[in-house]
């Protein structure tokens, strides 16, 4: 009995350590990552029966989404199938400084990314062009982040026209995934950003008013008798959706297709905010430390915690003399300051500086005592042996 209690111990433990290790993300953490959601419910079927739902809203950033079986509190695969554009142009990026993989940057997937490196003692600030072989009419330009990652702190469009490289948006700052601009047509765009931390692009969307559009945009799963479905979309960043084994939904021929489903706010979103200080990540000028207060003295779009005043390669919310490069952070008395920026150390005979003359004085006083009482003694012993 007792090997089995044993076996079954081991085996809860080995099951822990393997989610732990797969770092299998919690359902709310999942859902909390989505603006919107639809409930699929009450369907009128007797077997497994594929379902699609159209997605006709225009202001959605990304095309990721969870279907959650809310009857089994589990997610379910799905076939995204995107609208169809008939004269969609081709666009090629390039950047300066030139960038590695910067095709990344249109690629529709929002799980790869360009990284821009943030110099260390100064903005960054990158150039991308947006070339076409025809002119592309748009009024709008999408930037999706990787996770985690904050907005650049100032965006600059311009369009040649004519010959001429005609400002489309004045350097202004960016506070949203989504700048919008006067409708323009050219076929070279280049846009600048300035940033004040490490800045990763996974998508940079110039949206083509001039496309034709021949079908909407449609999600696909497997539907079971009596079950009821929500399905999550738009979400803010990056998710990974556990879900089991899928079957072929891209050629189907019996589908149910369910249109007018109202779109509802998911009132269990939260916005990314990885330090938990109250402002979302795409706008924290310090992502990783919390700062509420977003302070920044040098106004260089580095919050003061993780900017490097000193530039000795600590931030200044982990150094202990934030002023004053010290690398080693040597800190004798161990006050939290550092002992190049610290005035008044710790320590009871650095706070009182005649402890030690007294402590020496004391000395000389016992070693004076023991040489006279050693005179003494040597004195005595010669009188007694005459």
């Amino acid at each position: 009995m007792k090997l089995k209690i044993l076996f079954f111990t081991l085996g809860i433990f080995g099951i822990a350590l393997t989610a732990n290790a797969l770092k299998i993300p919690s359902i709310p953490s999942i859902i909390n990552a989505y603006r919107y959601y639809k409930d699929v419910d009450n369907l009128s079927i007797n077997v497994p029966t594929v379902v699609e739902i159209p997605f006709t809203e225009n202001t959605t950033e990304r095309f990721d989404f969870a279907v959650l079986n809310k009857n089994t509190n589990s997610f379910e695969p799905y076939f995204f199938k995107q609208e169809t554009l008939i004269n969609e142009i081709p666009v090629y990026p390039s950047t300066n400084p030139n960038t590695n993989n910067i095709n990344w940057i249109n690629d529709n997937n929002t799980q790869t990314y360009v990284d821009f490196p943030l110099p260390d003692d100064a903005q960054g600030h990158v150039q991308i062009t947006l070339s076409s072989a025809t002119p592309i009419t748009s009024s709008a330009l999408t930037t999706l982040l990787d996770n985690n990652v904050a907005l650049p702190n100032s965006i600059e469009i311009r369009a040649l026209i004519n010959d001429q490289n005609r400002i489309v948006v004045a350097n202004k700052k960016m506070d949203q995934p989504v700048t919008y601009f006067p409708q323009t047509t050219s076929n070279r765009w280049i846009i600048t950003f300035a940033f004040g931390q490490p800045l990763r692009i996974s998508e940079l969307r110039l949206r083509q008013d001039n496309t034709i559009k021949t079908s909407a945009r449609t999600i696909r799963f497997l539907a079971q008798p009596t079950n009821s479905y929500r399905i999550y979309f738009d979400p803010d960043r990056a998710t990974r959706v556990p879900v089991g084994e899928g079957g072929d939904l891209t050629y189907v021929n019996d589908v149910l297709s369910i249109s007018n489903i109202q779109t509802q706010i998911n009132q269990t979103y939260t916005f990314s905010d990885i330090d938990n200080d109250g402002v979302p990540d795409i706008r924290d000028n310090c992502i990783s430390v919390a700062n509420p207060d977003q302070q920044d003295v040098n106004k260089n779009g580095r919050g003061d915690v993780c900017d490097d005043f000193d530039q000795d390669g600590i931030i200044n919310a982990k150094d202990n003399c934030p002023n004053n490069p010290n690398r080693n952070q040597i800190d004798t008395d161990s006050d939290g300051i550092g002992d190049v920026c610290d005035k008044e150390e710790s320590r009871i005979t650095e706070r009182n500086t005649w402890i030690p003359w007294a402590g020496i004085g004391f000395a000389a006083v016992v070693l004076v005592v023991l040489l006279a009482l050693t005179a003494k003694s040597i004195k005595t012993t010669g009188g007694g042996n005459s």
